[in-house]
């Protein structure tokens, strides 16, 4: 830990321990040393600290951006709040009113502008500075001192063995001459204790969007990243999502997939399900939409896997609830986003969208099957599996093909943040976070591709990424402010098992 110290001549190593979802640190040394008081009120710690006062305040360009140097009269907290083109700095000391009044700034190389402000015995530093655009805030000792780096490359390298299976790493990874900030988690599949699961943002229900920091202390995991893709206007899933080998949400468009087991085998490849309908005519009907908020005109089924009901996704829907393998009856919907129709606890709910044909086969009373597999038939025997794309990596290849999974022609070519899920040959899981370069856009999905591949990546499939991309662990965002991340539908979740 370094806190207005030297790291390399006065280390500050602290005792740690685990739980199930956070990691603790016994602040007990650092506490002495520096002065506080400690005290534990209704599980809260409240901590007081010596006052201190700012003795000097100065601001100079550099090579690679700015620094702001405020010197202290003895260590004081900081606390760094981050907006889309700015942050703001709020230092527990108080500010003398001379220094304050000197104090001129002006823009530099990266920072826009700079407001210096008291706030009683506090001090508020308000920076703007261009979107994309981090601080790097520090201390150094004798004197005292908080040093604010405002940079295109201010995140902190890391490689930290968080937990038993578990661990955080933070790099640059060049393209050619493209510089990209990647923070990413390696999970031991193998390792005794940890298990990995499907999340969503509301158990026993396919509906629902939620920030991934709230999801993931929901279902209480140590990590977790944003996963499948959604509808943000009806909050409903597109792709595939199979929980504890429940299909929550089918596959669609036969895109890329992710799929493991227990025992810490995985699959990443292309899914499709192939889903029919028989009645006990013979009559056969393909069934393209499987619990899934992707619809077009043909057959849809539902099953109590979606949640207790269904509500119309289009308007003029016909619902056909079946039980015991017969259809009960048939209802219309009426409107989309009305009409909603309990899905039979023991059977299944057909949606019929503009076909009579199927209509006409399926009077009350008639006898109907269904047959379903998946292609390749080897994803069948995983009984967890998220679906996103584009494939990006197969056998240590770039595979990518974003056409042949149905992606536009403009989400195919922009350049966005990335959430990348992938395997290396030694079975690790690498669930990584790519941002924007220095001084520039996000990463193309080819781009994410050869991030991967030097990851060690042996297999690897694109998440849903943009303002949707989220890595948490133990209970923060690790890789970007969590005002900056947008709501999500699912995730996958890392759990750490008591008594590891």
């Amino acid at each position: 830990v370094q806190w207005f110290s030297q790291p390399r001549t006065t280390p500050l190593a602290l005792p740690t321990w685990f739980t199930s979802q956070y990691r603790y640190l016994d602040i007990s040394a650092l506490a002495q040393w520096a002065g506080w008081q400690l005290r534990a009120e209704r599980g809260t710690l409240q901590i007081t600290t010596p006052a201190s006062a700012i003795t000097g305040l100065r601001q100079g360009r550099q090579d690679w951006g700015d620094r702001v140097v405020v010197d202290l009269e003895r260590p004081a907290p900081w606390r760094v709040v981050e907006e889309n083109e700015g942050f703001t700095v709020a230092i527990d000391a108080a500010i003398n009113p001379a220094i304050l009044q000197s104090f001129v700034s002006t823009s530099g190389n990266r920072l826009r502008s700079l407001s210096v402000s008291a706030n009683g015995n506090q001090t508020i530093l308000r920076v703007s500075v261009p979107s994309g655009t981090r601080p790097y805030v520090w201390t150094l000792p004798d004197p005292s001192r908080v040093v604010i780096d405002v940079r295109g490359d201010a995140m902190v390298p890391r490689n930290i063995a968080w937990a038993p299976g578990i661990r955080w790493q933070q790099q640059y990874v060049n393209v050619g001459p493209k510089r990209f900030p990647v923070v990413s988690l390696a999970v031991n599949l193998r390792q005794p204790n940890v298990a990995v699961r499907p999340l969503l943002t509301n158990p026993g229900s396919a509906t629902g969007i939620s920030p991934l920091i709230t999801m993931a202390q929901r279902w209480q995991v140590a990590a977790a990243i944003n996963s499948g893709y959604f509808n943000r206007n009806n909050q409903l899933p597109l792709g595939a999502i199979r929980q504890d080998s429940k299909w929550v949400s089918g596959p669609i468009l036969g895109r890329g997939a992710i799929a493991w087991n227990n025992q810490g085998n995985i699959l990443i490849g292309r899914l499709s399900l192939q889903d029919t309908l028989i009645t006990s005519n013979g009559q056969q009907f393909p069934v393209p939409y499987f619990n899934t908020g992707y619809v077009g005109a043909g057959v849809s089924v539902y099953s109590p896997d979606w949640g207790p009901t269904y509500t119309a996704i289009l308007d003029n829907e016909v619902a056909i609830p079946v039980q015991a393998d017969r259809v009960v009856r048939q209802q219309s919907l009426g409107a989309a986003g009305q009409g909603a129709i309990a899905i039979p606890p023991d059977g299944y709910l057909i949606v019929v969208r503009a076909y009579s044909e199927a209509l006409q086969a399926l009077p009350p009373g008639t006898g109907v099957a269904r047959r379903t597999a998946t292609i390749p038939s080897d994803f069948d025997r995983f009984p967890q599996i998220v679906g996103a794309g584009p494939l990006l990596v197969k056998n240590r290849q770039i595979v990518l093909n974003a056409q042949a999974e149905q992606f536009s022609p403009a989400f195919s070519q922009q350049s966005a943040a990335r959430s990348v899920i992938g395997t290396t040959a030694e079975g690790t899981l690498i669930m990584a976070a790519i941002h924007s370069r220095a001084d520039g856009p996000g990463p193309t999905l080819q781009e994410a591709a050869q991030i991967m591949v030097q990851l060690g990546a042996i297999d690897a499939l694109n998440l849903d990424g943009g303002s949707s991309t989220s890595l948490y662990l133990s209970g923060q965002l690790v890789n970007r402010a969590p005002r900056t991340a947008a709501r999500v539908h699912n995730g996958i979740g890392v759990f750490i098992q008591p008594g590891f």
